[in-house]
């Protein structure tokens, strides 16, 4: 089964096509559930906005993904709004990849 260091990994390789900033990095990623008897693995994330255009499309992308990890039978992806992402909630790394401050 998945370990949860592999599961983030997959994250980092998942993207908003209108941002260059992999999901996790972004601060999207809320929650990770690994139920190893099961092999299901639950992601509860956000966007950075309710709107967004490419909602269905990061959905699925980051569910085709997990589900290719050995061991992974089902992955659920779960878009929630509570709480809503905020600029702050990026890694350190995302924001000087925008060119802010630290």
């Amino acid at each position: 089964m998945a370990t949860k260091e592999e599961v983030i990994s997959v994250l980092k390789k998942c993207f908003d096509p209108e941002i260059p900033i992999n999901i996790y990095d972004l601060g999207l990623v809320y929650n990770i559930d690994i139920n190893e008897p099961a092999g299901k693995v639950d992601v509860r994330m956000t966007l950075t906005a309710p709107g967004c255009p490419a909602s269905a499309y990061i959905q699925q992308d980051v569910k085709r993904k997990l589900e290719q990890v050995p061991g992974v039978k089902e992955a659920a992806v779960n878009i929630v709004w509570d709480p809503p992402w905020t600029p702050e909630l990026m890694s350190e790394s995302a924001k000087k990849q925008f060119g802010w401050g630290i």
